[in-house]
């Protein structure tokens, strides 16, 4: 009967654990940003798609929200966090998100609204201290 390995037993061998800070490498973060990127896109065309009405933003929104989900686990898959990568994922496609909203799509920010992105980041940055100790 197979035994079960958890852990890093897949990238790093059996008896190895990871080396600090792995997921810091440029490739990672340049997968994360595809994701990010990827999110916003979809995001800003799940608004312009009309509640899936119009064909290309529509179309947008489907390949968007794949590609952010398939480079976001590329990023996991070499090490990085999830707990990380998720925060910083969703903290900058929140800010993201809400500058195009205001500067293109004709929405506004309240102060509190402003104020809760704020703590949206806090938290990520909270997040990524404390693992650094």
């Amino acid at each position: 009967m197979p035994t079960f390995r958890s852990g890093w037993s897949n990238a790093y061998g059996a008896d190895r654990t990871p080396p600090a800070r792995v997921y810091a490498a440029p490739m990672t973060l340049l997968l994360l940003a595809l994701a990010i990127a990827s999110e916003i896109t979809a995001t800003v065309s799940l608004k312009i798609s009309d509640g899936f009405t119009k064909l290309v933003p529509s179309i947008i929104v489907v390949i968007g929200y794949g590609a952010a989900f398939f480079f976001l686990s590329q990023a996991l898959k070499r090490g990085m966090p999830i707990g990380v990568a998720y925060g910083i994922w969703s903290a900058v496609g929140v800010a993201a998100i809400a500058v195009i909203g205001v500067l293109f799509l004709d929405e506004r920010l309240s102060l509190i609204q402003v104020g809760g992105i704020g703590l949206v980041i806090l938290g990520v940055l909270a997040l990524e201290l404390g693992g650094a100790h």
